[in-house]
């Protein structure tokens, strides 16, 4: 069967089917075989790794995927490109297709399933609305996942991989720096999609940690505290900490930054996370010692 990375192979594809573009679901897809050897290459897929992709789309990506990789598993949210995964992926055995939402899957139990609970690499080309809530479903349910290799859009993977004291620093550096090593594999102009997007985009490799980059007290506490640091960007961190989210006044709050020698007038986006664990361990500690109110 001929790849259907070409975009002739695409159009008939999508013709013979009659089907239609949801913008709600941000459906693109790739017609560019450089990008999609740069996605194989930066994900490093082997014959013995076992990978998970979400939004198929026709499976322009998948084939190349079943063609290097033992076992592939692409969850497709959208009913009508099931029949036509059917038929694109027809002489595939590797290629395994589940049709859902990957937000509403018990991610775990499926690769409980489907990989014997294996460690899988995650790799996509990921519908932009809803890139962060993926991501991070991924990280926070502790899935088995040694690699997340995404399409994003460029301002996204701006986000995921900046440092301290840039305007693309915010909470979502921080969280997914906990669990990961951010690395940039390639931009990727609009002209290598179907439709074309409104937005250029990036391709990323997250390098999941074997355990997180800091050590931390209380997990749910330390992101409350990266999350209210950025609430307000222009407000020191003594004001941004002291509204209320964490239940402590100004003088808790000046104490644990007193602890952890971080002057009370410096802005969120200027903490490293390390700093940020150290705070927040600090402040479970003067949590820990209030006396029940």
């Amino acid at each position: 069967m001929d790849k259907l990375v070409s975009p002739r192979r695409t159009k008939e594809i999508i013709d013979k089917y009659g089907f239609r573009f949801s913008k709600s679901l941000g459906q693109n897809f790739l017609i560019d075989e450089n990008i999609i050897y740069k996605i194989l290459d930066g994900a490093e897929i082997s014959e013995n790794d076992l990978v998970l992709e979400v939004g198929p789309g026709i499976g322009t990506l998948t084939q190349y995927l079943g063609d290097r990789a033992r076992k592939v598993l692409a969850i497709e949210i959208d009913k009508t490109l099931i029949p036509i995964l059917g038929e694109t992926l027809s002489e595939y055995e590797n290629i395994e297709l589940v049709h859902g939402d990957v937000l509403e899957i018990d991610l775990n139990q499926l690769i409980n399933e489907k990989f014997a609970g294996e460690k899988v690499k995650v790799v996509s080309n990921l519908p932009y609305y809803v890139t962060t809530p993926i991501i991070m479903k991924f990280l926070e349910d502790e899935v088995p996942v040694t690699d997340i290799v995404v399409m994003v859009q460029k301002e996204v993977a701006d986000r995921l991989k900046a440092s301290p004291n840039t305007k693309d620093y915010g909470a979502l550096s921080v969280a997914v720096q906990y669990y990961c090593e951010p690395e940039i594999i390639t931009k990727v102009p609009r002209a290598v999609f179907i439709p074309q997007p409104n937005v250029e985009s990036t391709v990323i490799r997250l390098k999941v940690l074997d355990r997180p980059r800091v050590n931390i007290d209380n997990r749910k506490l330390f992101f409350k505290v990266v999350k209210a640091s950025f609430a307000k960007r222009r407000k020191t961190l003594l004001n941004s900490l002291s509204m209320g989210t964490l239940g402590l006044d100004k003088k808790d709050i000046k104490e644990a930054l007193s602890l952890s020698e971080i002057d009370s007038k410096r802005r969120g986006e200027s903490l490293a996370i390390e700093e940020f664990a150290l705070l927040a361990n600090n402040i479970n500690k003067i949590i820990k010692e209030k006396p029940e109110s």
